[in-house]
């Protein structure tokens, strides 16, 4: 075979494919990496959220968090009319983000 006028050999060949080989595994890797870096964010922004900032930076960096006492502590109790309607309705994680913004309104409303 020719190759730009030149022969071809067996090596030549091997070290193409070769290249063309390890070109695709990097880019499959970058292509994993960025997946990657997007759970990441997702699951840090879900800890953030359910989580005191304290206990989640704890948690990331695989520390033990330690239990805490509260000599005083306030219980909310609610129902949420029509509940099992929207839910039947919805998709786990719309529930679950429409239970995230009622506690964050929650939130807000009690520290302010």
């Amino acid at each position: 075979q020719l190759n730009h006028g030149r022969k071809v050999n067996f090596v030549d060949t091997m070290f193409q494919m070769l290249e063309k080989y390890s070109n695709n595994l990097e880019e499959l890797i970058r292509e994993r990496t960025e997946q990657l870096d997007v759970e990441r964010k997702k699951t840090e922004q879900l800890l953030n959220r359910m989580l005191p900032s304290s206990v989640a930076d704890r948690l990331k960096l695989g520390l033990a968090v330690e239990p805490e006492e509260f000599a005083e502590v306030t219980i909310y109790f609610s129902d949420i009319v029509g509940f099992t309607t929207i839910a039947a309705h919805c998709t786990p994680v719309q529930v679950v983000d429409l239970l995230n913004d009622l506690y964050t309104c929650f939130d807000a409303t009690i520290n302010a």
